[in-house]
């Protein structure tokens, strides 16, 4: 468990108040002010220029049960069917369900189910992230893995989402894109943090990207997010005047370090998912969303009532960006 800052907490709660979430037709829209400086006289705005338009799915879930398989198909081709369809796709992990307590023979159905359905359902360019459910055998007595299996661990999800590495950077359309890995061994569970290695290139891949680039952060567990806080059954009222905690697997535990870097660097977005729930919070100029999950409530229907979506995010070249989250209108299956 980690403390909960309040200097932190406070300043995300305030600008969520900000920067509303206004449902329309029953699609949460995420409304972003527009940053200008003022004047004595009005000015007219430069025009800005859309440079890449990106879909990030996230905790599909993937398994033979409940039609998980052709509720991703659903979703796909749901994302293709935007005008004008994505450029690019960015996958934030748990793309299966799961590996991580897994035995060897139900990894392997579970890699030939997602790739079967992902390769005749999607054309659209991808990039993914980690999340916990694709680390196979790391729960050891459950998986009865010895860690010595050729596909153990993180490997899994990087031969199967064909990774350059567990994290990695890339620039597309004048952004810069980090996806890290924010999934750490803890006993036989996890918990979110950068590790050390993983933090020296950070710091290092922020300060070399092309100069004056906007940065877009992908993780699956959030680095901030107020839903480490909603998640779950509110908590008991004996917990008042007492600290606040966040369980160590909700958000990340060095998220206020991260966060002092991404604000140095002009980090413009965030984005998770590992909660199945949404929200958007802005501070010191980073903004970080967590978008609901492809499955919803783990392919059972709405989690707290967020229904199965992803998110729809438009790129610009002034370095701003708009999101929606897109319901795809999944029926549940028995």
């Amino acid at each position: 468990m980690t403390p909960l800052h309040r200097r932190s907490f406070l300043a995300a709660a305030t600008s969520l108040l900000a920067a509303p979430f206004v449902f329309a037709h029953g699609s949460p829209r995420l409304i972003l002010p527009l940053q200008g400086s003022a004047s004595a006289v009005p000015t007219q705005p430069a025009a800005r220029r859309r440079v890449l338009r990106c879909a990030h799915l996230t905790d599909i879930h993937v398994q033979p049960e409940r039609g998980a398989d052709a509720g991703l198909a659903q979703c796909l081709k749901h994302i293709a069917q935007q005008q004008p369809a994505p450029d690019l796709l960015l996958v934030g992990g748990d793309s299966v369900m799961d590996v991580f307590e897994a035995k060897a023979s139900r990894a392997a159905a579970l890699r030939r189910l997602f790739s079967e359905t992902w390769s005749a359902n999607c054309g659209i360019p991808v990039r993914h992230a980690i999340g916990n459910h694709d680390i196979f055998g790391w729960h050891r007595p459950k998986s009865g893995t010895t860690g010595q299996e050729p596909d153990w661990g993180k490997k899994y999800a990087t031969e199967l989402f064909a990774m350059p590495g567990r994290y990695y950077s890339f620039d597309q359309a004048g952004w810069h894109f980090v996806i890290l890995d924010g999934v750490q061994p803890k006993g036989d569970s996890y918990c979110a943090f950068t590790d050390d290695e993983q933090l020296d290139w950070l710091r290092q891949d922020l300060r070399n990207r092309p100069k004056g680039s906007p940065v877009l952060v992908l993780s699956h567990i959030p680095i901030l997010s107020l839903t480490a806080i909603t998640y779950g059954k509110p908590r008991a009222v004996e917990k008042r005047g007492e600290d606040t905690t966040i369980n160590a697997a909700s958000m990340h535990t060095d998220g206020d370090m991260l966060h002092e870097l991404f604000a140095t660097e002009k980090v413009k977005l965030c984005l998770s998912g590992h909660q199945h729930l949404l929200d958007h919070c802005t501070t010191d100029g980073v903004a970080y969303i967590c978008d609901g999950a492809v499955s919803g409530a783990w392919w059972k229907g709405l989690h707290q009532g967020v229904p199965e979506g992803y998110g729809l995010i438009d790129l610009f070249d002034d370095g701003t960006f708009e999101h929606r989250y897109v319901p795809y209108g999944w029926v549940v299956r028995g």
